[in-house]
């Protein structure tokens, strides 16, 4: 007999993720596979921040496993069901468990380092520090060639800021404070990410049928042990990825001047918001030239404007930190030597510089192509082009890490989150067929 002719009780049915037990199934996977992650980290790792935080990590991920838990047996109860196993609770848990294995993390992590433990912060919450000391002192937060050659072979590393001029905004607290819990650049990046992420939740939450979609989203976010762990060892990721992620939710909102403005933010920040910001304008153009130019005057204008003081003031400066030193020409090699395609073509084959820095360039202009011939027209479909072209850069690139997957991941999830709030774009009509037309 045909499928289609069997009865509808019958007819298998294919498990969606918001169908598995309303999504607890899931949560419970996430949780738990996370708490033995943690706990792994915690024993086996060799980064003193890394095994810190999976110490306190651990058992805020087994409270939440048992939560779910705790959910999944009262969905035996219809009258308690809605109230204690809904999406909303399981929204309120996942704030929960972002307070316990990210945020209690980062602060006992801080507040341990501004008493004088020195293994408590990665060596990226130390440049971005000393680069707001920088833009106070010198209007630029970079040091020029010679000066990071004149520093201890031991701290030339710490010279380098491989980001944009913007990113040391959030050292400023420490520079005009003194050293204290609350000036650690990461307390700063928390709260930026917060704000940020819970405003572009927002966005999405007032369509009722994203709801499961944001709420899973927002834990790919946050609780993943690649964001968490991020957040309380390093965390200068986590603002750039919440602004891109907001951009995305107000392109679909339909405000694309704010979408501008908020992803050439996160371009003034980090390099790794531009190419959200190019798929993004692209996206735009093809909703009227009204729409694209009032998304490019802030997602090209702010990083410009950013850019432009330590250009000039020093431009070899500029130079040696956001292109030399990133590109492999630096006075030292990036820590960043994750065993992904790129890094190992580089190192175990011989040109596998050249080979690599061509795999990524190949995988460009596909993506190019791609938006050259097939312009996304949905915010959602925006969203997924980004995801799968950083991931692939970040697969090829000759030095990453493995933190940088937390990209793909989260824009991967906003784009299903986003799908299911936008509304399907008027489809585009057909002109009329010349022979049709001269018959009637």
């Amino acid at each position: 007999m045909n499928p289609a002719d069997s009865p509808a009780g019958d007819r298998p049915r294919r498990l969606r993720p918001s169908r598995l037990a309303d999504g607890l199934g899931l949560d419970l996977l996430l949780y738990g596979l996370s708490a033995i992650f943690a706990g792994v980290t915690a024993a086996t790792s060799t980064l003193l921040p890394h095994r810190a935080w999976g110490a306190v990590a651990a058992p805020g991920y087994l409270l939440a496993t048992l939560a779910v838990l705790g959910q999944l047996l009262l969905r035996r109860h219809p009258d308690r069901r809605a109230t204690l196993t809904g999406v909303p609770a399981r929204a309120v848990l996942t704030v929960v468990t972002w307070a316990t294995t990210a945020v209690l993390p980062m602060l006992w992590q801080a507040v341990e380092r501004a008493a004088g433990r020195t293994d408590r912060a990665q060596e990226e919450v130390i440049v971005v520090e000393q680069a707001g000391s920088r833009l106070i002192d010198h209007g630029t937060p970079y040091l020029g060639h010679d000066a990071i050659a004149a520093l201890p072979p031991g701290e030339q590393l710490l010279g380098y800021l491989p980001y944009q001029p913007g990113m040391a905004l959030f050292g400023l607290p420490r520079a005009l404070a003194g050293i204290a819990w609350w000036t650690d650049a990461r307390v700063w990046f928390a709260l930026f990410t917060a704000v940020v992420l819970a405003a572009a939740a927002t966005l999405l939450w007032s369509h009722r049928a994203a709801r499961p979609a944001v709420v899973r989203a927002v834990q790919l976010a946050t609780v993943l042990p690649v964001c968490a762990l991020t957040l309380a060892t390093g965390g200068d990721d986590l603002p750039v990825l919440a602004l891109c992620l907001l951009a995305l939710s107000l392109c679909a909102a339909g405000r694309p001047g704010r979408a501008g403005l908020t992803i050439g933010l996160a371009a003034a920040l980090k390099l790794f918001a531009w190419p959200v910001a190019l798929v993004l304008l692209v996206h735009a153009a093809t909703r009227g030239r009204r729409t694209a130019g009032r998304l490019a005057a802030g997602a090209l204008g702010l990083p410009i404007l950013a850019v432009l003081p330590a250009l000039v003031i020093d431009p070899g400066a500029l130079a040696e930190n956001v292109v030399r030193f990133p590109l492999g020409h630096g006075l030292v090699t990036s820590p960043a030597q994750s065993p992904f395609p790129g890094h190992l073509i580089a190192t175990a084959v011989p040109a596998g510089r050249t080979i690599a820095a061509a795999l990524l360039v190949a995988a460009g202009v596909a993506i190019a192509v791609r938006l050259v011939r097939r312009p996304p027209r949905r915010v959602a479909d925006t969203a997924t082009i980004c995801g799968y072209g950083l991931l692939a850069a970040i697969l090829l690139m000759p030095s990453t890490r493995f933190g940088y997957l937390l990209y793909p991941v989260a824009l991967l999830a906003w784009a299903y989150a986003v799908r299911r709030a936008e509304p399907r774009p008027e489809p585009t009509p057909r002109p009329p067929d010349p022979v049709t037309a001269a018959v009637r």
